[in-house]
């Protein structure tokens, strides 16, 4: 994970807010592990749970019997920075299938993020029925990986990747939808004819060349972490920060995000980014309006023993845990402190749950709810409660369809000037209106300048917005709106308007 302290205002009121009242202990069931990275379960028998470890294997365990599942290291790259195996997902019928996807970092370029699949049989899954479902390249940097495999509610394999690392996105790929860096995909992973995986329906991009129409949402850092609360379906995304900010964004069920732009680098949590606009065009011409923005954010503070980045959870829905049932957990690399929050209200009831660890790696959770915590020494613990957790056997996992969005309808933009000529010096007087007006009260609109963006305005209700530039000498103007998701429209753009300097009348 990528070192940058943090310390929130809610971090700040933590151990005041803590709650001891709830008994809350973590119970071993495993140590001695290298460097894991990630646990879950087989998605049929909650006690047989799998371990992932850097270096490339996937270790069983069962009644606190450890035995190798599976060993990859052949063809992962690590330990260099970031790389290795990161994370894995058993598909939802691995009863049947025998199915599992792994996401490591490979050996042939240094670097280059895998997702592959794995069939097991009996208690093995063996290197040789490897298959290669998607490769994504992540040229020269060693950090920024995001790592985490997760099949959604909808039975889709979802994919979070880094922004290609080092500092301020410089590659530009976050923002960008040519690339498949700083994102999250939503992939079929069973082969589509010659290709290797299905793009599903639904996918907010499929108009996009492949690979880019697997985009399900960008705009984000290094997304180490992302989960789906296995009631409701919603998706959380821990987005680790640079220098400023730390953040948790909440895609709720069932669109979950789709189409999602979360703002990085040209916003760290509910800020301005790092990106300077005159280098990053989009971010010179997209308002900040027009993000997605975290629910949750905390600042960072240049103490010794401040936080580094955030370590992504899951919503509780394990019983026996009390007054934590509902709540999202967290954590920190750098800070041995799990913490809680209500994603109804995430400032308010952010809290310590008093229960410490040594270098958190990850959360884990198994097929019926249970919470575990992997430390990067080798330890996997369970969370436990004051009652005995009851496993009831998980349910059958059924696919919902993710509803697909037909094309937004068409945007007109219009612009006029009260005068075309202005004395210079002088301030004209521009209106713009945009239609269809219908739920566009408040949306924004932008005003380009040459070219440049000039600042934005929010629509009336009659969905006119004047805007007052000065005048310096002859200028062409125009204005543009984004995509709107939420209302379905597509993006706009008026034609350009020609400002010419009137000459002053002597006296």
């Amino acid at each position: 994970m990528i070192r940058a302290g943090i310390c929130t205002v809610a971090l700040l009121l933590a151990l005041a807010g803590a709650s001891a009242a709830q008994a809350l202990t973590l119970q071993q069931v495993g140590s001695g592990f290298e460097q894991p990275t990630y646990v879950t379960s087989d998605p049929g028998n909650p006690d047989r749970l799998f371990v992932v470890e850097r270096k490339g294997r996937i270790r069983e365990v069962v009644d606190g019997r450890v035995s190798t599942f599976a060993d990859i290291s052949s063809l992962v790259s690590c330990c260099e920075g970031e790389r290795g195996l990161l994370s894995i997902a058993f598909a939802p019928d691995f009863a049947a299938s025998g199915l599992l996807y792994v996401d490591y970092t490979g050996k042939e370029e240094p670097g280059e993020i895998h997702i592959a699949e794995l069939r097991a049989s009996g208690t093995a899954a063996p290197t040789s029925t490897l298959r290669q479902v998607l490769k994504i390249p992540h040229p020269g940097e060693i950090n920024h990986h995001g790592g985490q495999l997760h099949f959604g509610p909808d039975g889709r394999l979802y994919v979070a990747t880094g922004d290609g690392g080092g500092k301020d996105d410089a590659h530009k790929n976050a923002q960008s939808r040519a690339n498949l860096l700083g994102k999250i995909l939503r992939i079929d992973p069973r082969r589509s004819g010659a290709q290797p995986y299905t793009v599903p329906a639904g996918n907010p991009f499929p108009a996009e060349p492949a690979p880019s129409n697997t985009i399900w949402s960008y705009g984000l850092r290094n997304p180490f972490r992302f989960s789906f609360d296995r009631l409701t379906g919603d998706m959380t995304i821990a987005d680790v920060g640079q220098d400023a900010r730390e953040e948790l964004n909440l895609a709720r069920a069932p669109l979950l995000g789709a189409g999602a732009n979360y703002g990085w680098n040209c916003r760290e949590g509910l800020i301005a980014g790092p990106a300077p606009p005159a280098a990053d065009p989009e971010c010179a011409t997209t308002p900040l309006g027009s993000f997605t923005a975290p629910v949750f954010e905390y600042a960072h503070t240049a103490e010794d023993d401040s936080p580094c980045a955030i370590i992504g959870g899951y919503v509780v829905r394990d019983p026996s845990l009390g007054q934590l049932y509902g709540r999202y957990l967290y954590g920190d690399l750098c800070v041995g402190d799990i913490r809680s929050l209500n994603l109804a209200s995430p400032f308010a009831g952010d809290r310590s749950e008093g229960i410490g660890t040594i270098r958190l790696n990850s959360f884990g959770e198994d097929s019926c709810g249970r919470i575990y915590v992997v430390e990067e020494g080798g330890r996997i613990s369970r969370l436990t409660g004051a009652a005995p957790a009851v496993c009831e056997p998980p349910a059958q996992v059924v696919a919902q369809p993710i509803p697909v969005v037909a094309p937004g309808a068409p945007t007109f933009i219009g612009i006029k000037a009260q005068r075309r000529r202005v004395e210079r010096g002088r301030r004209a007087l521009l209106t713009v209106w945009v239609s269809p007006c219908a739920g566009r009260k408040g949306k924004p609109v932008t005003l380009l300048r040459n070219g440049h963006r000039n600042g934005s305005r929010f629509l009336s209700r009659a969905c006119t917005a004047n805007f007052t530039p000065r005048i310096g000498r002859g200028t062409t103007f125009a204005a543009f709106t984004y995509e709107d998701r939420v209302d379905n429209y597509l993006p706009g753009k008026s034609r350009k308007l020609k400002i010419r300097l009137a000459h002053r009348k002597r006296r």
